[in-house]
């Protein structure tokens, strides 16, 4: 299988998660404008067990290092199985409630709020299971995020007053999905051999856990978001029927999302190797500073904003890239 050499290739490889992860949910907003989320999601779903299987019949199966996926599928044990699609589940908790979250709020607050608190939580979450790096680097990039999630909330709120809108819902998904997101990541690191180049017996390969996780985060949508399908957070009940009668246009766009975030996921996994869990995931999560950047300056949601909050969405950035330096800086 594929295996990262050195960690400057890691660094690259979180950037490009950064990227595909912040950038995903622009394929929601470009679906049809009466394609309600619940119905995309299936499709996101759909997105990410595809390019997950594929990824693992190709780069998982090629070159002599590690163990080749259908191998290491036939040799895993049951633990190590159920902790990958574990995490799966608990992503998709999170994942879908982050969608409802952008629907509602925006990409520019779902993410620094929820992925944010999401990258405070799991890199806590993972250093205290895997010490890898400078705990003081990579606790002051943490504090500095801290910092920037409270601008943003504010920010928000300020908006939301302007506008004579209740701010409540869509910070407190945000919020619950930050803090169910930041657990995720760490039973799928468990299910793995942590040395890529030296399997162990039982323990599963990056591709493999990868595409077990992407059996979970499908799996769970037969409940999660049929539930939310009959009970929205806004809006009138869909059914199978809405989801069958919608565009080619987007099917296509919530698979390419799908696509694109499972490329970051799977890249943030590969990179793990060299550059240790927490500092990965939270390097990956830097993607809540594209995502603020393309919820801002090409999506506009920040538009007629009070005066203030244009100084406070640029401190909040600049907390954001700092922290994220630090946190690089911590291996």
């Amino acid at each position: 299988m594929f295996i990262i050499e050195n960690y400057t290739i890691a660094v690259v490889f979180c950037v490009i998660t950064m990227l595909a992860w912040g950038s995903w949910a622009n394929t929601q907003k470009l679906a049809a404008a009466s394609w309600r989320f619940e119905l995309f999601y299936w499709d996101y779903v759909l997105g990410i067990l595809l390019f997950s299987g594929l990824f693992a019949l190709t780069a998982g199966s090629m070159g002599e290092g590690g163990r080749s996926f259908l191998v290491d599928m036939a040799q895993a044990d049951n633990a190590n199985i159920g902790s990958a699609f574990l995490g799966g589940v608990l992503f998709n908790a999170a994942n879908i409630l982050l969608v409802a979250a952008i629907t509602l709020a925006g990409m520019s607050v779902a993410f620094p709020v929820g992925i944010g608190l999401a990258l405070v939580v799991g890199v806590i979450v993972n250093y205290l299971d895997a010490p890898v790096g400078n705990a003081t680097l990579l606790f002051g990039g943490v504090l500095l995020i801290v910092f920037a999630i409270l601008l943003n909330a504010n920010a928000y709120r300020k908006l939301s007053a302007q506008q004579q809108k209740v701010p409540t819902k869509g910070l407190v998904l945000a919020v619950v999905a930050g803090l169910l997101m930041g657990l995720f990541y760490k039973y799928v690191a468990n299910a793995m051999f942590p040395d890529f180049a030296n399997p162990i017996a039982g323990k599963l390969s990056p591709y493999t856990a990868v595409f077990l996780f992407a059996v979970g985060i499908l799996a769970s949508n037969f409940i999660f978001n049929t539930v939310l399908m009959r009970k929205p957070f806004e809006g009138a009940p869909v059914s199978f029927k809405d989801y069958f009668a919608g565009s080619g246009k987007s099917h296509a766009m919530g698979v390419l999302g799908g696509i694109v975030w499972c490329v970051g996921m799977s890249f943030s996994i590969l990179a793990s190797d060299k550059a240790g869990p927490a500092i990965s995931y939270g390097l990956g999560q830097g993607a809540t500073v594209v995502a603020a950047l393309w919820g801002i300056f090409v999506w506009k949601e920040f538009k007629g904003a009070p005066k203030g909050v244009s100084g406070m969405l640029n401190l909040m950035l600049l907390l954001y890239v700092v922290g994220l330096g630090l946190i690089i800086a911590a291996r």
